[in-house]
């Protein structure tokens, strides 16, 4: 486990960097395509965000959410993501959508830093941000 302290510039940094961004995206989506027919159905991406417990917690307390206020919430992420319309998430608008929750992640913490306690192995983006930077900062002092 390691601490990291990253702000906005962090994860702009990281968004920026179009080989870092799209490799991480894309392990990502293909971790989430379960029976890989390349894109991601609407079972395959509620199952990623119910992963992450976004919506049924409230900082780090569980919420007792309705059953369907649940499924109206994780179909209008789906429809969200989905910008043709073709019911399938495919891996452009993937990243597309992506891209967007990491830039309003990074306008969100301006310039004021946080810190994070992750798992070393942890897959999450802000972590790849902050490896990102931080193998910045190794090269600058070498």
């Amino acid at each position: 486990m390691g601490v990291v302290i990253i702000d906005g510039s962090t994860v702009r940094a990281f968004v920026g960097n179009e080989e870092q961004f799209k490799k991480s995206v894309d392990e990502r989506f293909a971790a989430l395509d379960v029976n890989g027919d390349g894109v991601l159905s609407r079972s395959e991406l509620r199952k990623a965000f119910e992963s992450m417990r976004l919506i049924e917690t409230h900082f780090g307390v569980d919420v007792a959410t309705p059953p369907q206020e649940l499924t109206r919430l994780y179909d209008s992420i789906f429809e969200r993501f989905d910008g043709d319309g073709s019911g399938a998430v495919d891996r452009e608008e993937f990243r597309s959508e992506m891209r967007k929750i990491m830039l309003a992640i990074a306008d969100g913490l301006g310039s004021c830093p946080i810190q994070m306690a992750l798992e070393d192995d942890d897959p999450s983006f802000l972590k790849r941000a902050a490896d990102l930077e931080a193998g910045k900062l190794g090269e600058a002092k070498s």
